[in-house]
Parts: C-alpha cells; sequence; structure tokens
C-alpha cells in the first residue's frame, strides 16, 4: 500500500482521483447535471487508466508480454461488457451493438495506430512478433465474417424470419466462442513458443510493483472504471447535445474510445517505451476478444437478461467498417516492423470513419 500511496503522491496526474468520489457525489447532489457527470467521469477515467497502465505493466514484467497483453485486453474489455450488460437489461439493443462494433474499429485502428505512431517518434523503427500479429488478425477478420453473414443475408434474402436470424445468431455465436477457445489454447498451450517477444523494449524507469500489489489494483481500477464508465455513457447523450455531437458519433467513438481508455494508455506506454509486441497484443487482443466472445456472450445473454432475443444483425455501415479495419490491421502488421508513418496511415482510417459518423450517422438496424 505504501508503493502505491508513493506512487500517487508523485505523480500528478494521479491526483485528478480526486474526481472518482466527486463523480458520485455529484450523482446525489446534482442528478440532473448531465454535463457535469460527464466531465468529471472523464476525468476519472485518465487516473484510473494511468494506475491500470502501470500494474499491467508491473504484470507483464513477470509474466511476458503475451499474458500481459492478453490480461490488459480482458481486464480493459471488463468495461464495454459492463456498458453493455446494462443497455442489453434495458432493451437498447441498438446501444449494445453500437458500443460493440465501435470498440472493435477504435481497438483495431486507433489504438494500433496511436501506438504505431507514438512509439515511432521515439525510436527510428520498432519491431514486433508478426507471428502474434497475424494470429490475432486472423480471429478478427473471423469474427468480421461472421458478423458479415446475418446482414448479407438479410440483404440478399428479404423474406428470412426473425426466428431464422435467430437460430442462426445464436449457433454463430457458439461458433465464435469456441473459436476463441482454441485460439487461446493454440497461443497459450501447444504453440506458445511462436509468440515470444521481437525486443527487449528498454529498461523500466523504476522496479514493476509487487504481483500482489499489482493485481490487487488491477481487480480494484477495473471494477472503479466499470462504474465511472456506466456514469459516462448515462451523461454522455446530454453531452452530445450540449456540444453537438450526434448520437452515432457518441456511441461508436465517443463510448469506443473512453471504454477502452486503460487498454489505449497501457499500449501507448508500451510503445514509446520499445515493447511493442505488448501494444500489439493489447490492441488485436482487445478487438478479437470483443468480436469472438464478448459480442456471441451477449446474444446467449439475452435469452437470460434481455427483453427479448438479440441477434447478431449489425447495420451495413459497421459491418464494413469491421471488415476494412481487420484488413487494415492484417496489412499494417504482416511485415513486423513499424514506423511512426504507419501508425499515421492507419489512424487516418480511423479518422475517416470518425468524420463520416460525426456528419451523417448510420441508419439503425
Amino acid at each position: 500500500m505504501k508503493t502505491l500511496l508513493s506512487e500517487i503522491r508523485h505523480n500528478p496526474l494521479l491526483w485528478l482521483l480526486v474526481c472518482v468520489p466527486l463523480v458520485f457525489a455529484s450523482l446525489s447532489f446534482a442528478p440532473e447535471a448531465g454535463t457535469l457527470h460527464f466531465l468529471l467521469s472523464l476525468g476519472a477515467l485518465i487516473p484510473l487508466a494511468a494506475l491500470l497502465s502501470h500494474a499491467t505493466e508491473s504484470v507483464a514484467a513477470k509474466t511476458g508480454d503475451a499474458v500481459g497483453g492478453l490480461l490488459n485486453a480482458t481486464l480493459g474489455n471488463l468495461t464495454e461488457l459492463v456498458i453493455a450488460l446494462a443497455a442489453l437489461r434495458a432493451g437498447q439493443y441498438l446501444l449494445v451493438k453500437a458500443s460493440v462494433a465501435g470498440a472493435i474499429v477504435a481497438n483495431t485502428l486507433f489504438m494500433l495506430g496511436a501506438s504505431f505512431l507514438l512509439g515511432g517518434l521515439k525510436h527510428h523503427t520498432q519491431e514486433f512478433n508478426r507471428v502474434g500479429a497475424r494470429f490475432q488478425a486472423g480471429l478478427l477478420f473471423l469474427a468480421t465474417i461472421a458478423l458479415l453473414v446475418p446482414s448479407a443475408i438479410l440483404e440478399v434474402d428479404s423474406g428470412s424470419s426473425k426466428v431464422f436470424n435467430q437460430k442462426l445468431s445464436v449457433g454463430l455465436a457458439v461458433l465464435l466462442i469456441g473459436a476463441y477457445a482454441l485460439g487461446l489454447l493454440f497461443s497459450l498451450k501447444t504453440h506458445r513458443d511462436l509468440f515470444g517477444s521481437a525486443g527487449h523494449g528498454e529498461e523500466e524507469e523504476g522496479e514493476p510493483w509487487p504481483t500482489g500489489l499489482a493485481l490487487g489494483v488491477l481487480a480494484g481500477v477495473t471494477v472503479l472504471v466499470a462504474l465511472v464508465s456506466e456514469v459516462f455513457v448515462e451523461s454522455a447523450q446530454h453531452a452530445a447535445k450540449a456540444f453537438g455531437m450526434t448520437p452515432a458519433f457518441v456511441g461508436f467513438v465517443v463510448v469506443a474510445l473512453v471504454g477502452g481508455v486503460a487498454e489505449m494508455a497501457a499500449a501507448f506506454s508500451a510503445a514509446r517505451k520499445n515493447r511493442l509486441d505488448l501494444s500489439v497484443g493489447i490492441a488485436l487482443g482487445s478487438a478479437a476478444q470483443i468480436a469472438l466472445f464478448v459480442a456471441p456472450v451477449l446474444v446467449l445473454l439475452s435469452y437470460v437478461i434481455g427483453p427479448t432475443p438479440m441477434d447478431l444483425k449489425f447495420w451495413p455501415g459497421s459491418v464494413v467498417m469491421m471488415l476494412i479495419a481487420a484488413i487494415t490491421a492484417a496489412f499494417a502488421t504482416n511485415g513486423g516492423r513499424s514506423a511512426w508513418f504507419v501508425g499515421v496511415l492507419v489512424l487516418m482510417v480511423y479518422l475517416i470513419f470518425a468524420l463520416t459518423l460525426y456528419l451523417l450517422p448510420p441508419v439503425a438496424a
């Protein structure tokens, strides 16, 4: 605990942790101040992300970048899962699908591109394990194909019944979860030797936290991030009106970026320290996990906690964006080397999507 308090005392960024209790206080004393809730929750997420980044790096220092990236992606995706579950219980399936699709695209393009850019500005060129990157990109491409099928069938055969779409979605959900489980077996067990780091990276500026402290911070901060993110989502629509943002832009871009802020902090920090394997593992691993595990689980849970079953039919624009994101990631990581301009190219693809959604909201599915 002394180590954690010392870190907070010497890091001015962590002083923003005062926003965490202020978020919940504002809910009690000013429940109608949606814009205030939005700003306070945004300020609270920044130091929480910094803590999560430091804790993840401490764990990764002892377990390796492959396991560290998987751990960070899993804990980071708990935020998206909590947000989606809240929307699922309320029957807001459009919001669920928008948050899922937005998180996949943001992790694949924004997080990966920004990691390449930030790492490349400090290091002339960087290397990473292209086997691991191609593996994650392949899983992501598989998931986008599964998400494309329900929408494509509806376009070709408009007479397909709702029951058929639900049965197809359940079948696809089971297949995707099975593929994700086999992927974990392949990367962490049978062929673990293929997924080692390509470089050693820089030495840590300080001693990594003890494993017990790091895991405790990971668990506690993840819960706080989930709670604060839920407040952020609930107040986002109020802030959207105040700042002139469209609902599509809020759901697909703003919510997705804030939901992944903890993962992004860890990925960006690792890239600056020339640990690009960890950055790529977090970005693509998180996107693949959302597509192969989170989305299918939400479909199955809709039969239990949702008012009606949810299917995997996304609106066509989101499917196209996810497919392009998967292809872009495959091209960008194919060589196993990166420079800052590669990050610019990947980020430009994301900015094109964001600009389009800002000006022209998609048609609801």
